[in-house]
């Protein structure tokens, strides 16, 4: 074994990565905002609106601005590390540069939990899309759940080029809905419908605040699913045809469409069916419209089939991106090297299929999907601020790193994200405390595996290790 400060690497045999290669130049700039946008649409149709439950309206929107806020100045950080280091480890490869390894993991694991809970929250939403509709008379979801389990993993099974078409198609008939929705009840908003919350007497509350100050930092986790898993667009880093100049663009873009449907959407559904009423809403853009066109409304109709197609656009692109990180993490072999294989058609099946299992359980025994929210934004958040730590690092370290995108504002502007992320990962605590403890549980648990096992056998030869090994030799030189 080969020994660096207090890392061991293992050797591997010669066809170790032969075994474990991703498909490159699947996709360009275009393709990356689409699966940004399609990450994140379906908390445009679902799973926001339980912040008005917690917060009332204002304190939803002040959320809303604070994590649009965060996202936003991430996201510029993110441009120039995606194509300063552009690897299938995103988020894990940054940390490591910047961090350590240690500091890898962490973000990688943190990741890891917000991508493999997330599709679980997603497929609760779409069996209360599907019962809304009245399909196939279920009144159980848990047969949605592995449907939609087994028949999204299959696709990715199939190719990554032919996935992230399908989600690109999948995503545009989500945003058409989006738009659909927004035309149809414009004509109905009526301003005092977000205020029909009745304040519980709270310190600060008022029709604007319903649940006060508290509220504000309760709503910071719905705020943060607007726009959960953007950042996850640098996963697609091998499979990019050119993610020097692609990963900035798609990644921008993407960021700056949600900031515009989040709103959008934040505004006109309770200002048109009432912020009370769409507070438990498990479909609540079609419930805003047959609240404005009636029960039997066609338009209605329309978006809670095309909302499915949202929600199956973020379901089915998370998938992506949680196969992705653990790919990575296990290729370096910071978890068990197995979960890194890959498929003759160069997809990782394994890492494909363990979380996908792990997540229809959670899905199928929970059936909660606002507390599957809290899990996942759990490890968004922590993964964030460690994030943003790496790209504040990495600018005060290694200032003349080549970068092919350099952030507006530098360090000032991921140092306002990183203290954003901080505020919104005690939120978590504020909202479930107990969800949140478990999940902190699990992460150290994790931490604990890397400290006194899988540190001392990692794999040199993974990229994310050469990016880093390779720094080392340079630092030494001088």
């Amino acid at each position: 074994m080969a020994r660096t400060s207090r890392i061991e690497y293992s050797k591997v045999d010669k066809d170790y990565l032969k075994h474990r290669q991703l498909k490159r130049g699947a996709a360009g700039w275009v393709l990356l905002a689409g699966l940004g946008i399609a990450y994140v649409v379906s908390g445009d149709f679902s799973g926001w609106n339980l912040g008005l439950a917690v917060g009332g309206w204002g304190g939803l929107l002040i959320a809303f601005i604070l994590m649009g806020l965060m996202y936003t100045c991430m996201v510029f950080g993110l441009a120039e590390l995606s194509s300063t280091l552009p690897t299938a480890g995103a988020g894990y490869g940054f940390a490591r540069r910047a961090l350590g390894p240690l500091g890898g993991f962490a973000t990688g694991m943190a990741v890891l939990i917000e991508y493999a809970v997330a599709p679980a929250a997603i497929a609760t939403f779409i069996g209360g899309y599907i019962e809304a509709l009245g399909l196939f008379g279920l009144t159980n979801s848990w047969p949605v759940y592995l449907v939609t389990y087994v028949v999204f993993i299959g696709i990715h099974l199939w190719g990554v080029g032919e996935a992230l078409k399908l989600i690109f198609g999948i995503t545009a008939i989500a945003v058409v809905a989006l738009v659909i929705t927004a035309i149809a009840l414009l004509p109905h908003f009526e301003a005092a419908k977000l205020f029909d919350i009745i304040p519980d007497g709270s310190v600060g509350s008022s029709a604007f605040l319903p649940f006060g100050v508290s509220g504000v930092l309760a709503a910071l986790v719905f705020g943060i699913w607007f726009f959960l898993a953007v950042e996850g667009v640098p996963l697609a880093a091998e499979e990019t045809a050119d993610p020097v100049k692609d990963m900035p663009r798609g990644i921008i873009v993407a960021v700056l469409f949600l900031v515009v449907s989040g709103a959008t959407m934040l505004i006109l559904v309770p200002g048109t069916a009432g912020a009370a009423a769409m507070s438990s809403s498990e479909s609540p853009l079609p419930e805003a419209l047959r609240a404005a066109y009636g029960e039997n409304a066609l338009v209605a109709d329309i978006v809670n089939y095309a909302g499915l197609a949202g929600l199956v656009a973020s379901f089915f692109s998370i998938v992506f991106a949680y196969s992705r990180q653990l790919f990575a993490l296990s290729r370096a072999g910071y978890l068990p090297k197995m979960l890194s294989l890959t498929s003759s058609r160069n997809t990782p099946w394994v890492a494909l299929l363990v979380p996908g299992t792990i997540g229809f359980l959670l899905a199928a025994i929970t059936g909660n999907g606002g507390l599957l929210i809290n899990i996942a934004v759990f490890g968004a958040t922590l993964s964030y601020v460690l994030l943003n730590l790496s790209h504040i690092m990495l600018r005060i370290k290694e200032p003349d790193l080549p970068r092919g995108y350099r952030t507006p504002g530098g360090a000032v502007t991921t140092g306002v994200a990183l203290v954003l992320a901080v505020v919104a990962l005690c939120a978590t605590f504020v909202v479930d405390v107990v969800a949140a403890s478990i999940t902190a549980s699990i992460f150290l648990a994790a931490i604990g595996y890397f400290w006194f096992y899988s540190r001392h056998r990692l794999v040199a030869s993974a990229p994310e290790e050469e990016f880093a090994l390779l720094q080392n030799q340079e630092t030494d030189l001088k």
